[in-house]
């Protein structure tokens, strides 16, 4: 899985990067119930969903900042 280019999540609407942020945080909490639960099969998507939620918080934020000023 490669990790998305920052300038693509830019070009999202405020709408969809509230949808991506929310989806990503239901992967991680599906990821840690697989993980407890000894299902997981693929332990390496914590840290591709983690680098992308990173990203698309601080594209949001950027945004916020931006507004604010």
């Amino acid at each position: 899985m490669a990790r998305p280019d920052i300038a693509e999540l830019r070009k999202l609407s405020g709408e969809e990067i509230t949808a991506q942020i929310d989806g990503t945080r239901r992967e991680l909490f599906t990821l840690r119930f697989e993980q407890a639960t000894r299902r997981l099969e693929t332990p390496h998507r914590f840290k591709a969903a983690r680098i992308k939620l990173a990203q698309l918080l601080t594209v949001q934020s950027e945004r916020q900042r931006s507004a604010a000023s």
